[in-house]
């Protein structure tokens, strides 16, 4: 990522130490274009009265000044963006690494808490870099679009706190967050990447614009680092754009990196996976949608899981790509056990005052499911309350003929079995509940939809798996379960390769279709591959899953990550089984293609207005009481 840097040897007076979170903030207000050094001292003169030099110094290689200006958000703007970002997509590929896209990190959510976690450790490593992380005194954080409408619900601002201190969401203490978070704001004090105090009000320093968006993206954030005088050291803006993954203006527009990496400092990864571009590709088999994988897997006789092995093979050895999927499997298979086993009472954080389901859920299962006590039903000797219960509705007072109308009596309550698809909803509800109490989980390939294909996953190995016998579950060995697990996450993680490039997997840009409904997809196609279903049959379960999606709006009650968010993802599951089981019974033809479905559903996320994508200005979210 470069960083926007501003170097000088005079800076505003000491005595305007304390009046630095009124006067940046202005000057950095939506209307202010930061482009020349010439612009930026008759802003900072007329605004704040400041004097600023007139050298600014010579930048270090790499390093460029500060250059967007945020914009009111439009429906027209949206649209030029993504068809300038659908051109930038012609020449290049979709292959990007299983594990950027399956990314271990922390809940509430992918975009709003690992996306600005990541972004501010990045923010940190670029400052190290540059060599100026000693002299930043102060820190300034703004947060547009989405990150300022839903930032609160989704946990944005504490994930903003922990990155400025030098964690990542793929390694932070989860529980530990909330009491880190209190001690910064009750102190006033800040660890910067953990080498050095700072002072730091986040009521103060952290600025929110609800009714601004930077240009590339919904989801803008803007770091500006100055040092005890308050003179600009740095500044740089990054789009979280889902999934965890983090952009800058330069990689979203000139496509000159990949965006669809993760990593913190730059040189530390690959050259052959930082280019996006076809013609200097390391990538074995590359392929830009649905229609080139299934040629490159007819030409080479392959699974999709097989060709995404071989392209991870030009990145990893064969035990690191090991390592890795079970350490993407134990996250996920943990973040189920978690939920299923929380505790009884426990009610997630926010307003909505959500009790947890997963643990009532499974423990009725477990009641229920091998001959035990039926859970909710009374037994033959039981009172005979029950029995008053099941009256006739005719016994009551009515002006109204009655002529047949016991057909119509009142009915006992039944109880409905249907284990495998309870335990499935069970799954991915547990998932989701971790997700939303800030818990561990694995962005697949969001937070939001971190439900789906862990639950569908865990419901293939335990009631369908060749290979997971009644030894997995006393002794979890994970080398009776190593070969389904790596076929499900590998094509899984083809399939959401496709939307990340055809479309997008952020609720900012597309809607909950861009969540639930890519995990979906995904989850389809995985469960169709792992049944011994052809590669036709993979790509038509895909298709059939989002296709049922289209149009899904994100709209979270109080921006947080519960209604509908939990139980949707308990859906998602189910539709992808469903979806797959259509599939398998047909022999692959079908009429509408992957790629067409993805086009459409890139089409349908831009004409979706921006009330139903993740800002809670719309649907449920203004319906619903908070109380």
């Amino acid at each position: 990522m470069l960083l926007r840097r501003a170097a000088s040897n005079k800076g505003l007076p000491a005595r305007l130490h304390g009046r630095i979170g009124s006067s940046v903030g202005r000057c950095f207000a939506p209307t202010i274009v930061l482009a020349s050094a010439e612009f930026r001292r008759s802003q900072f003169a007329r605004q704040s009265s400041i004097n600023l030099p007139s050298e600014l110094g010579t930048l270090p290689a790499g390093l460029k000044p500060f250059g967007q200006t945020p914009k009111s958000t439009t429906p027209q703007a949206n649209e030029q963006a993504a068809t300038k970002a659908s051109e930038d997509k012609d020449d290049h590929h979709a292959v990007v690494s299983t594990f950027d896209l399956f990314s271990i990190g922390v809940g509430p959510s992918s975009s709003h808490t690992v996306g600005p976690m990541r972004a501010a450790k990045i923010f940190l490593e670029d400052l190290k870099n540059a060599g100026v992380l000693s002299r930043v005194r102060i820190m300034k954080v703004h947060l547009y679009g989405s990150l300022a409408l839903t930032g609160e619900g989704h946990g944005t601002p504490n994930a903003i706190l922990m990155g400025l201190e030098g964690e990542a969401p793929e390694s932070v203490d989860a529980p530990s967050i909330p009491g880190r978070c209190r001690t910064i704001a009750e102190t006033s004090s800040l660890n910067l990447n953990g080498t050095h105090a700072i002072d730091f009000h986040p009521s103060r320093d952290l600025i929110f614009h609800p009714d601004a968006s930077l240009p590339q993206h919904p989801n803008g954030m803007r770091f500006l680092a100055l040092d005890q005088t308050a003179d600009l050291v740095a500044c740089n803006e990054y789009f979280s754009i889902g999934g965890g993954f983090v952009v800058n203006e330069k990689t979203r527009v000139a496509h000159g990196e990949n965006v669809y990496y993760m990593a913190y400092d730059t040189k530390d990864v690959e050259e052959g996976r930082k280019s996006q571009d076809v013609a200097v590709t390391t990538a074995a088999l590359p392929f830009k949608n649905g229609l080139q994988l299934l040629d490159v897997c007819k030409r080479e006789e392959m699974s999709i899981a097989q060709v995404v092995w071989e392209n991870e093979r030009r990145w990893r050895s064969v035990s690191d790509i090991r390592d890795r999927t079970k350490a993407i499997w134990d996250v996920m298979d943990k973040s189920i056990e978690n939920g299923c086993l929380a505790g009884d009472n426990e009610v997630l954080p926010g307003g909505l005052k959500v009790p947890r389901r997963a643990p009532g859920l499974y423990r009725k299962l477990q009641r229920g499911f091998f001959g035990g006590p039926k859970v909710g039903m009374p037994r033959s000797s039981d009172s005979k309350a029950p029995v008053q219960a099941t009256t006739s509705r005719t016994q009551a007072i009515s002006q109204y003929q009655k002529d047949g109308i016991e057909l119509l009596k009142k009915r006992r309550r039944k109880r409905m079995v249907s284990p495998a698809l309870d335990f499935l909803s069970a799954y991915a509800i547990a998932v989701n509940e971790e997700n939303a109490a800030g818990g561990r989980v694995v962005t697949a390939p969001t937070n939001g939809a971190a439900g789906v294909i862990p639950a569908v996953l865990k419901y293939y190995l335990e009631f369908f798996s060749d290979e997971a016998s009644s030894s997995y579950a006393s002794s979890h060995d994970y080398g009776l379960i190593e070969s389904d697990v790596t076929e499900f996450l590998f094509t899984a993680s083809a399939i959401g390769m496709l939307y990340k490039r055809g479309a997008s997997i952020s609720a900012a840009e597309m809607g909950c279709q861009g969540e639930v409904g890519v995990a979906c997809s995904m989850a389809a196609a995985a469960f169709a591959a792992v049944m011994g279903g052809s590669v036709e049959q993979v790509e038509n379960a895909a298709e059939i899953a989002m296709e049922h999606n289209l149009g899904l709006t994100c709209d979270p009650v109080g921006g947080l990550v519960q209604i509908p968010c939990i139980e949707r993802n308990a859906l998602g599951a189910v539709k992808a089984v469903t979806a797959a089981q259509l599939a398998l019974n047909g022999d692959g033809r079908h009429h509408v293609s992957l790629d067409n479905v993805i086009e459409t559903m890139r089409q349908t996320g831009h004409d979706m207005m921006s009330k139903y994508k993740e800002t809670s200005q719309g649907g449920l979210a203004v319906n619903v009481p908070m109380c």
